[in-house]
């Protein structure tokens, strides 16, 4: 890993990034399991607001920041309040993905829903229906670039082995850099982007909705629901 090192290179990035999280296309109130009255929800609401600290500072009116503060939480802020492990870290530190287009995104996102959520949960036969929200976050930071070294370091590349990719992002994570980018594992044309500091990410903006559905050995997208759009077949993964 010491070699790998010896030849990695920077890439300024200035680019807008795709994030795709679970979601739901019809929104639902986070209080309606205490109580039945929509003025409890509300004063519930007004409680959380007035006690939660804002996750950075806002330039924007206050009118704003409620809806500002959401969309930056959703898109950007969870995965450094919840660590967990994947590719590049063992859960000792929280770590952002994101993907150069939409298309990429599904690909790594449906290896995950179906691999680590539905056949651990011994749904892989059922049919099953996933919901996805997209965002548009802006990235800007000088990024260590894994892409020429994924054919050498071949394990950096292993669909289900992540120790070396873990090993790479704890040193870059206790050294202090940004992040990374690094060819997708999931989709042959496609790029990751692996951020571990929420301060060269800014301006999240939804994109889209998407549908997943798990029917036999496949994974139907839809863009709109029930037109679908793509079709990943769960065999390769």
């Amino acid at each position: 890993m010491q070699q790998l090192f010896s030849h990695l290179t920077l890439t300024d990035v200035h680019c807008h990034v795709i994030r795709n999280i679970v979601s739901l296309r019809s929104p639902q109130d986070l209080f309606d399991d205490l109580t039945s009255s929509p003025e409890e929800w509300a004063l519930a609401q007004q409680v959380e607001d007035e006690v939660k600290p804002p996750p950075y500072q806002s330039l924007n009116p206050v009118i704003h920041r409620a809806f500002e503060d959401a969309e930056w939480f959703n898109a950007i802020g969870w995965p450094f309040k919840h660590w967990q492990a994947s590719r590049f870290s063992d859960g000792s530190f929280g770590v952002w993905y994101g993907c150069d287009t939409v298309k990429t995104s599904v690909h790594e996102t449906a290896f995950h829903w179906f691999s680590g959520f539905l056949t651990d949960a011994g749904f892989e036969k059922e049919k099953v229906v996933g919901e996805r929200k997209l965002y548009e976050v802006a990235c800007d930071a000088a990024l260590v670039d894994l892409r020429p070294l994924a054919t050498p370091h071949s394990g950096l590349m292993h669909k289900t082995d992540y120790s070396a990719a873990q090993s790479v992002g704890a040193r870059l994570h206790r050294e202090g850099h940004p992040g990374l980018v690094t060819a997708s594992v999931r989709h042959a044309a496609g790029q990751n982007y692996v951020v571990l500091n929420p301060d060269v990410l800014s301006n999240p903006r939804h994109h889209g909705q998407l549908t997943y559905r798990l029917e036999g050995q496949r994974i139907v997208v839809e863009k709109q629901p029930g037109v679908t759009w793509l079709k990943i077949n769960t065999a390769a993964f």
